[in-house]
């Protein structure tokens, strides 16, 4: 077994014979060499910023009397062990019958030797001299080491150092290359390659982390290794998952998805800002005519509704960032405007919840990886989600839902039929949104739950009494258990809440998950302008809940309506309390449903007339 480290891009490792190639996700947060090693050695990793130090010890390769180490190991331990996750440096090599062995070039710098420390941080054998002869002391290793760790040369000679090893593979032995850059290089994904996955390689990699075809973790490499060496089981402390090869190689696509992954970040709040700024041009040049005014403030608060369905369509083109922007803001306008014609008001509200829903599930059934790929998609480059629906997502489409079927049943009273269109909807969203297949969010469902529970609770004929109250209580725990069933049976126990708590080996472990949640929650709440948002978010859900009785005004007090904002502002509440994005959760309810609003205020001229001359 052969783990190298080189200076090797895409085209590098598909034009190497044997080899399989992948997108790997190298860290969780920050990228920095020597966290990227210790996360291969021990198979598992968490957010740089669920550490108590953020930045990881430098790891050096000192030689002595006694045999090889690492410098800065014992740092790196006690780092490890007072972060909020069982995590064990060096697992890797202590679960290698025999150690693992490093080679390279000697006079340094010995940038990977870390990869084959174990939990002491000593290396088993090491082998270092003249770089003309790198590949016979590699091969000589692999004749009494099981697993061998190297450091290839940069540039030509480290790809003809590279193309020696895969030539000279044999039969039965597995190669894994892993692609080197530097600290501080802001790069979160590295190209990898192996060999030996299948006969004459040419493949795609993926992993059952990611779920996704030509995307691996840095934390799959070791649960890879120890598999392969014959190990029935794997430590519990690993979380990574075993690397697999399937399907051809499609080197322009993974390349394409590569650039795709790597701008998505920076677009997000530009594509947001274009469109918001948009729409209110649209509103300045409406605004002397009441007619035009009502009807953009109708189309902009649809056209926000409509953008989960715009980034699939522009993920599909993976347009210039300026082309983006325009085809962002002009499809969600223009779909907006369109919805509103078509459908009467306050029905609009139905096309972007439907459609979305129905746009999202087929892309994730369908594994065309578009959400993946979008500017509202989990954002594999963060390494923490690769799929799924993320979380500014989770609390907005509970939004859009509840608003759809307010927009659908209006005008409504407190009656058992509305109840229990509510309810089979939180259901189907909740199954949507929990599902591993479809959105593999476990905080989804139970802000989906308590959301429409509170909306269902609403609408009941009859005042608030105990036992409803016991019921909203026990919705969110009843859903966790149907959704762990549902995982079972779908997704063969890899869904994220039974991966991660139902097997769970301790309460330390579940304890570990809630602490790491809530830390990165605390951490969202202090990046760039969330405090801003997050206390304006506060502040309008006060006004609303006090002014409730104006805000639907122009729905006559429906009381549907009210369900629908209570139960959305609910789901958005809860959300912040359950997901790890925190806060996020709550603003994105909150700008969700002044978008609604916006909708329902901009009531045709046509229908208030109507409405005051009906007996």
């Amino acid at each position: 077994m052969l783990l190298v480290f080189a200076g090797a891009g895409e085209a590098d490792l598909a034009g190497t014979d044997g080899l399989s190639v992948g997108i790997m996700s190298a860290s969780q947060g920050r990228y920095e060499t020597s966290q990227l090693l210790l996360d291969v050695t021990q198979g598992a990793r968490v957010a740089t910023s669920a550490y108590p130090s953020s930045k990881a010890p430098q790891l050096t390769l000192q030689t002595s009397a006694d045999g090889a180490r690492i410098e800065g190991w014992q740092a790196a331990l006690t780092r490890a062990k007072a972060a909020p996750q069982e995590l064990t440096p060096g697992l890797l090599a202590t679960q290698t019958p025999g150690g693992a062995a490093y080679a390279a070039v000697d006079g340094g710098p010995y940038l990977d030797a870390a990869a084959a420390a174990d939990e002491s941080g000593r290396i088993s054998s090491l082998s270092l001299g003249p770089a003309s002869s790198l590949t016979d002391r590699i091969a000589a290793l692999l004749v009494h080491k099981r697993l061998v760790v190297a450091d290839l040369a940069e540039g030509s000679a480290g790809l003809a150092e590279l193309s020696a090893l895969a030539r000279r593979r044999r039969s039965g032995e597995l190669l894994i290359v892993v692609q080197r850059v530097s600290s501080g290089a802001g790069r979160e994904l590295l190209w990898a390659g192996l060999g030996g996955l299948e006969a004459g390689g040419g493949r795609e990699l993926t992993s059952k982390t990611t779920q996704q075809r030509g995307l691996i973790a840095s934390v799959d490499i070791a649960p890879t290794i120890l598999t392969w060496l014959g190990q029935s089981s794997l430590p519990a402390e690993m979380r990574g998952k075993p690397i697999e090869a399937s399907g051809s190689l499609p080197s322009a696509s993974l390349r394409k998805l590569m650039a795709r992954l790597r701008v998505v970040g920076g677009r997000r709040l530009k594509s947001l800002g274009i469109l918001l700024a948009a729409w209110v041009l649209l509103l300045l040049a409406c605004s002397p005519w009441p007619r035009a005014r009502a009807r953009a403030m109708r189309a902009g608060g649809l056209a926000v509704m409509w953008a989960p369905v715009a980034v699939l369509v522009t993920a599909a083109l993976e347009p210039s960032a300026g082309v983006e922007y325009a085809a962002i803001a002009l499809l969600c306008l223009g779909l907006g405007a369109l919805s509103d014609l078509l459908l009467p008001w306050p029905r609009a509200t139905i096309a972007p919840a439907v459609v979305g829903l129905l746009a999202l599930t087929s892309d994730a059934l369908a594994h065309t990886q578009l959400l993946m790929r979008s500017l509202l998609g989990p954002n594999p480059i963060l390494g923490a989600r690769f799929y799924g629906i993320g979380n500014e997502l989770k609390s907005a489409l509970a939004v859009m839902v509840l608003a759809a079927i307010a927009g659908a049943l209006h005008p409504a009273a407190r009656e058992r039929p509305a109840v229990a269109a509510t309810v089979v909807a939180g259901l189907v969203l909740a199954v949507i949104e929990g599902s591993a297949r479809i959105g593999a969010g476990v905080g989804g469902v139970i802000l989906v739950s308590v959301g429409f529970a509170v909306a269902a609770i609403l609408l009941a004929p009859g005042a608030l009494t105990r036992k409803r109250a016991l019921i909203l209580v026990l919705t969110p725990i009843a859903a966790l258990v149907v959704l762990a069933g549902v995982d079972l049976l779908t997704a063969h126990g890899s869904g994220h809440f039974t991966g991660s708590i139902l097997h769970a080996r301790s309460p330390g472990d579940v304890r570990d998950i809630i602490v790491r949640r809530y830390k990165a929650a605390w951490g969202e709440l202090h990046n760039h302008a969330m405090p801003v948002a997050t206390a304006l978010a506060v502040l309008c859900s006060w006004v609303a809940v006090r002014r409730r009785g104006q805000l639907l005004a122009p729905v006559g007090g429906d009381p549907l309506w009210l369900a629908a904002l209570a139960g959305g502002l609910a789901a958005g509440v809860v959300g912040a309390l359950v997901e790890d994005s925190g806060p996020v959760l709550l603003v994105v309810a909150v700008f969700t449903l002044g978008c609604v609003l916006s909708y329902v205020w901009g009531r045709p001229p046509s229908y208030a007339a109507q409405s005051r001359h009906e007996p």
